[in-house]
């Protein structure tokens, strides 16, 4: 008897124990992170999900961020359903008219191809849109699709509803404001990662492509990828809107997956708004937070 009242003991330590010294290690985090964001000068929204467990810690995980560039994901996620139902196929030819090439905006789709008026793959497009965050080639999807309404409802339809996509880059750079009507809440775009990377959007070879071209992202290096080991495998989309004349920077963002060393993996959402930081001082605090979260999921 006297062995299985200690056997009780145990077994109800263990219960519940553990639990507490995993929740103190997640609070550490936590305290950690709210220290690193302090720089900012703005607002900052965190979300982070272990893709093992689903175990999922958030900064402002429900307030609305401009998400930029960013909403290029969800753009591509829209195209590649177009893909997996047969209206689309990646070695299709687009034809672009020069006047779709806007000076003025970022793109090296349009130093490739200074005098338009070419045919070109949709996977070119769509490897440009992403992996080198090409606005021409941005709103030349959209218009392929029929507007940025139509991923709005796509997206809406997948069960992520915290996200509005409203705007091309086109109308975003006419007027400054326009940026935050295409917004996000963190924790909704980690749900929608999340999705993504377990399968529940797009076919397993349009997933697996889409990852690729995310993982060949050469933009905002200094960010997610910026503190991790050389050769970490990220699959990420940045977003950027500069500083206005006042300085304030309206959008500073990257979200993506992380592979750890043990094969495991992560979700990273950073949004930063409305910051009177240095740019570099944002990305760094982007790299820090990553950093943190790497440490962590290796160490506990």
């Amino acid at each position: 008897m006297k062995f299985l009242r200690i056997y009780y003991v145990l077994s109800y330590l263990i219960i519940f124990i553990i639990p507490v010294n995993v929740f103190a290690q997640k609070d550490t985090l936590r305290t950690k992170i709210e220290h690193i964001i302090e720089v900012a000068k703005g607002n900052v929204g965190v979300a982070i999900i272990s893709l093992g467990n689903n175990d999922t810690l958030t900064i402002n995980g429900d307030s609305k961020f401009p998400m930029q560039s960013v909403y290029k994901f969800p753009l591509a996620l829209a195209v590649l359903d177009k893909v997996d139902k047969g209206i689309l196929s990646l070695d299709q030819k687009i034809f672009v008219k020069k006047e779709e090439l806007l000076p003025n905006t970022w793109s090296p789709l349009r130093e490739k191809y200074p005098e338009g008026n070419v045919n070109i793959t949709l996977d070119e497009l769509l490897t440009y849109t992403v992996s080198v965050s090409d606005n021409n080639g941005c709103d030349i999807l959209f218009r392929l699709l029929g507007g940025p309404k139509i991923v709005n409802g796509y997206i809406h339809n997948l069960g992520i509803t915290n996200i509005a996509v409203a705007a091309t880059e086109e109308e975003m750079h006419k007027d400054g404001k326009v940026q935050f009507s295409n917004w996000c809440t963190p924790y909704a775009m980690g749900q929608l990662l999340s999705l993504f990377y377990h399968n529940k959007i797009l076919s397993t070879k349009n997933g697996k492509y889409l990852m690729q071209i995310m993982v060949k992202t050469s933009t905002g290096t200094k960010r997610i990828k910026g503190l991790l080991p050389t050769g970490t495998i990220v699959a990420h989309k940045t977003g950027s809107s500069g500083s206005n004349e006042a300085g304030v920077i309206g959008a500073l963002n990257d979200v993506g997956i992380v592979t750890l060393p043990n094969g495991n993996h992560f979700v990273i959402v950073v949004f930063i708004s409305n910051s009177t930081a240095e740019e570099a001082v944002c990305e760094n605090v982007i790299a820090k937070v990553t950093k943190a979260v790497w440490d962590w999921s290796l160490g506990h």
